[in-house]
């Protein structure tokens, strides 16, 4: 079985989808579509930058979308997955490739999800770290005694045994520190992030974000979606909206998500998107299992 994995923020890079735009017409029609409906130039930033600039939630979101969206078109029919999942905003691009959402609606929710989250940072400082070297259970104990101290640190992002990412007020990521080193922690990193995504202060973008999507049009997925907060396949219209807007708040169970597609027969995994991050978490997460990567004009025309 064939999982398509759409990557998320982080994976952004000046000159992302480049090859694609200037080989492909049907590519070169979604820029014109998406540029026209964000009512800025997003091919310009993603060609151009700057850095600075792509970086942007606001940007970053859409722009991403973009490419893994101009990915599945080239592709059209040559690529049919069983399951698709995406990392945190991919969560979005797999919606798209399973025929939930079209690529308007997408890119609507998106770009209106990334600008929430931004402004959403601008009203709470927030902070993320990323943890590596401990089991779960310390990482979510740890987390657990600040919470009860009203400190706002939570786990945000599961991505792979022993790495996990922890999310929330950033004076109290940055006090947080020491206590994950103090438990062993191999290496504790702050993280270049715009707010504290998958955390209660994201909570400021969660009504209007609801509001959008209870507005629009979901259809029934054509393959099996694995939503980040539950890390369990699904196709049910409602539970996939339901669960698009709780994914704002809660942690994105990605190690758990490619332990239960392989648990489910998933043996082949494809990283639809810039960059080789997924790909690296499949190795670290799976034993006994392929996977690959297309991000390019090339890769999509050496695909077989």
């Amino acid at each position: 079985m064939k999982a398509l994995l759409f990557n998320g923020q982080g994976s952004q890079v000046v000159g992302m989808a480049s090859s694609l735009y200037n080989e492909v017409e049907q590519v070169r029609e979604l820029f014109e579509q998406a540029n026209l409906l964000l009512g800025f130039n997003l091919s310009s930033i993603m060609f151009d930058g700057p850095d600075e600039t792509l970086k942007e939630t606001r940007y970053t979101q859409p722009a991403l979308f973009l490419h893994e969206a101009a990915i599945i078109t080239t592709l059209g029919n040559k690529l049919i997955p069983d399951v698709v999942a995406g990392h945190s905003l991919g969560e979005f691009s797999a919606y798209f490739a399973a025929g939930v959402l079209s690529f308007e609606d997408a890119l609507s929710i998106i770009a209106l999800r990334g600008s929430l989250m931004f402004e959403a940072g601008t009203k709470q400082k927030g902070g993320m770290l990323a943890v590596l070297g401990l089991e779960n259970s310390i990482v979510e104990s740890i987390c657990s005694d600040l919470t009860q101290k009203g400190k706002v640190v939570v786990p945000a992002n599961y991505n792979s045994p022993g790495q996990i990412v922890v999310s929330g007020n950033d004076a109290d990521v940055d006090d947080s520190m020491e206590l994950f080193k103090s438990a062993g922690a191999s290496m504790v990193k702050k993280l270049v992030v715009s707010g504290a995504f998958h955390s209660p202060l994201m909570e400021f973008a969660k009504e209007a974000l609801a509001e959008k999507i209870h507005s629009t049009k979901f259809s029934s997925p054509k393959c099996p979606i694995y939503p980040n907060v539950t890390a369990t396949k699904t196709t049910n219209v409602d539970e996939l909206k339901a669960l698009c807007i709780q994914q704002l708040t809660s942690p994105v169970r990605w190690a758990q998500t490619l332990e239960q597609m392989q648990q489910d027969g998933v043996d082949t995994f494809i990283e639809i998107g810039p960059g080789k991050v997924l790909q690296g978490l499949v190795k670290r997460t799976l034993k006994g299992v392929n996977f690959t990567g297309i991000d390019t004009f090339a890769d999509c025309t050496n695909y077989n």
